[in-house]
């Protein structure tokens, strides 16, 4: 059975850092899944953040909104996706999803204050 699971979230002020890590496992060959990382704030709708291939096609795809100042990453040796967030802004307070093509973790919260 195929499980992420997501750590790394807190609370931080505005031009704060955080790295957010999920650990998947029940994967064939993790290396072989692209991966992404989605977010839901409060009274708005699941969004896409960043998403990486499995090396072999194009470069991540970052959302317009954290272009710059996120970069996403993977260590396919620990079977582990990377959100490393820079200069957070409080309209990245969410929850932070990591997810495969077919499953998802259960998020892990980040607040961002001003």
């Amino acid at each position: 059975q195929v499980q992420l699971a997501e750590s790394g979230g807190g609370l931080v002020q505005a031009g704060g850092s955080l790295k957010l890590s999920c650990v998947a496992s029940g994967f064939a060959l993790f290396s072989r899944s692209s991966m992404s990382w989605y977010r839901q704030a409060p009274g708005k709708q699941r969004e896409l953040v960043a998403h990486i291939d499995t090396g072999n096609g194009d470069g991540p795809y970052y959302a317009t909104s954290v272009r710059g100042r996120f970069t996403i990453s993977r260590d396919n040796a620990k079977n582990t996706v990377y959100l490393q967030m820079n200069d957070l802004k409080p309209e990245d307070t969410a929850v932070y999803y990591c997810a495969s093509p077919h499953a998802w973790g259960q998020g892990t919260s980040v607040t961002v204050t001003s």
